[in-house]
C-alpha cells in the first residue's frame, strides 16, 4: 500500500486532470463551458434583480425562482472558474482544504435545490388545489423560511460526510481524474477502507432524492387530479401552463443528477472522458437553462426583466446626455 500523502498538520494538494484522454483538446472543450457559464451569470443575475427590485414579484412563487437563481450562481461559480483555469492555464493544483470546500458547496447546494424544488411543487399544489387558502398558507416570509430549512437540512447532511472524508489518509497518487473535486474520484485516492463514507453518501443521496421526489410526485398527482376536474378546457390548460416550467426544471435536475451520480459510482466500463463530460455538463447546463425556462414560460418574470433592462437603458441614456 502506498504511503499516505498527508498528515493532519500538513496536507498536500491534489491535482486535477481535466478531461482524461482529451487533454490536447482542453482549449476547444472550454469554449462551450465558458459560454454556458457567462449565460448562467447573466441569466440568473437578471432573474435575481428582476424579482428583488419589482415589488409586484415579492410573492412565494417568485421568491422560490429567485432562490433557484441564487443557488445556480453559487453552484456553478464553485466549480466552473477552476475548471476553466485547468483548461486554459493548466492550473491543475488545488489545495487539500479547497478541494473539500468545493465538494461541500457542490453537494450542499445540490441538496438545497432539491429542497427548493419540493417547496415549489407544494406552492403549486396549494395554489391550484386550495386557491382560497393560498394567501393564509403561503407568504414570502414562509417561502424564505422554506429556503433556509432546505439549506439547514443540506448542511446537516454534508457535515458528517466531510468529517468522514477529511479524516481519511490519502495515497501518494494525488491526481484526480476529473475537472473538479468530484466525490467518488477523490474517495478513490484514499489509502483506507471507504465503505462507511460510501454507504453514508449513497444512503443520504438516495433518501434525500427519494423523499423529495416522492413528495413532488404526490403534489403533481393531486394537481393533475384537480385540474382534470375543472369544467373548462381553457381553465385546465391555464392551470397546467403555470406548472410546465417547474416540471421541466425538475426533470432536468433529477434525471441529470441521477445519471451523473450513478455513472460515477457504478459504471466501470464507460470511458473516463465520457463520465467526466457528463458530470461537467450537469454542473453547467441546468444552471444556464433554469433562467431561460422561467424567462420564457413565466410572463411576470419576462415583464420584470424587460422593466429592469428598460430602467438600465434609461439610466445609461440620462448619463450620456
Amino acid at each position: 500500500m502506498a504511503a499516505p500523502n498527508r498528515s493532519n498538520t500538513n496536507p498536500l494538494p491534489f491535482l486535477l486532470m481535466g478531461i482524461p484522454e482529451l487533454e490536447v483538446f482542453h482549449v476547444w472543450i472550454s469554449i462551450p463551458f465558458c459560454i454556458t457559464y457567462i449565460m448562467t451569470l447573466v441569466g440568473n443575475t437578471l432573474v435575481l434583480l428582476a424579482v428583488g427590485l419589482d415589488r409586484s414579484l415579492h410573492e412565494p412563487m417568485y421568491c422560490f425562482i429567485a432562490m433557484l437563481a441564487l443557488i445556480d450562481l453559487i453552484f456553478s461559480t464553485a466549480v466552473v472558474p477552476k475548471m476553466l483555469a485547468v483548461f486554459w492555464l493548466d492550473s491543475r493544483e488545488i489545495g487539500f482544504e479547497a478541494c473539500f470546500i468545493q465538494m461541500f458547496f457542490v453537494h450542499t447546494f445540490t441538496a438545497v435545490e432539491s429542497g427548493v424544488l419540493l417547496a415549489m411543487s407544494l406552492d403549486r399544489y396549494v395554489a391550484i388545489c386550495h386557491p382560497l387558502r393560498y394567501s393564509t398558507i403561503l407568504s414570502s416570509p414562509r417561502a424564505i423560511q422554506a429556503g433556509l430549512l432546505s439549506l439547514a437540512r443540506a448542511v446537516g447532511i454534508m457535515i458528517p460526510l466531510m468529517w468522514l472524508l477529511t479524516g481519511l489518509p490519502y495515497c501518494s497518487s494525488r491526481v484526480i481524474p476529473h475537472s473538479y473535486c468530484e466525490h467518488m474520484a477523490v474517495v478513490g485516492l484514499a489509502c483506507a477502507d471507504t465503505a462507511t463514507s460510501h454507504r453514508y453518501s449513497l444512503g443520504m443521496a438516495t433518501l434525500l432524492v427519494g423523499m423529495d421526489s416522492a413528495f413532488i410526485t404526490f403534489s403533481y398527482c393531486a394537481i393533475l387530479r384537480a385540474v382534470l376536474r375543472l369544467p373548462s378546457h381553457r381553465a385546465r390548460l391555464k392551470a397546467l401552463g403555470t406548472c410546465g416550467s417547474h416540471v421541466f426544471v425538475i426533470l432536468i435536475f433529477y434525471i441529470g443528477g441521477l445519471l451523473s451520480m450513478y455513472l460515477q459510482m457504478f459504471t466501470r466500463s464507460l470511458a473516463p472522458h465520457i463520465q467526466v463530460l457528463v458530470a461537467d455538463s450537469y454542473l453547467t447546463v441546468p444552471p444556464m437553462l433554469n433562467p431561460l425556462v422561467y424567462g420564457i414560460k413565466v410572463k411576470q418574470i419576462q415583464d420584470g426583466i424587460r422593466k429592469l433592462l428598460g430602467q438600465l437603458a434609461g439610466a445609461r441614456s440620462s448619463q450620456a446626455a
